[in-house]
């Protein structure tokens, strides 16, 4: 299993043909399935998704590769894992306006080798000092683009 201890990835650039292939590719699922989180979580903890509640569907996901903000690689034995950061062109940039996606392109051995996948939306339960928590699916553009597993 691939993870932050095992897959380095290299430093935090703008996207390059590759990666803007691999987007296209999981474009489509990429929209549909961070609906689909806005709509669950809004039932269940509003705070992930609070700065783009106010956002129609349409505005959500009115993002293109243009919005590739930028992208974090890594290499495994299984293939390459792209890590992106994609700007909602809806919310204004001073604030959250960014979502964070992992994909992962398999090598040989692979039901469609070079094909990517999306692998998952990042989404933030994080412990505070005082004990409580915070939510949060929608990041800001100083938040580090990181390994992330969910």
């Amino acid at each position: 299993m691939a993870t932050a201890d095992t897959v380095e990835l290299n430093e935090f650039h703008p996207p390059k043909e590759e990666s803007l292939k691999a987007f296209s590719e999981i474009e489509t699922e990429l929209k549909k399935t961070l609906l689909h989180m806005k709509h669950t979580y809004l039932k269940h903890e509003p705070e992930y998704f609070a700065p783009v509640q106010s956002l129609s569907d349409a505005d959500l996901t009115s993002f293109s590769s243009s919005d590739l903000d930028g992208v974090r690689v890594g290499l495994s034995a299984y293939g390459l894992h792209l890590f992106g950061k994609l700007r909602i062109p809806a919310m204004p940039d001073s604030g959250p306006a960014y979502i964070h996606f992992r994909a992962f392109i398999g090598g040989d051995g692979h039901d469609e080798p070079g094909v990517a996948k999306l692998h998952s939306i990042h989404t933030e339960d994080r412990e505070e000092p005082d004990g409580g928590r915070t939510y949060r699916a929608i990041f800001t553009k100083d938040d580090p683009l990181e390994w992330f597993d969910t």
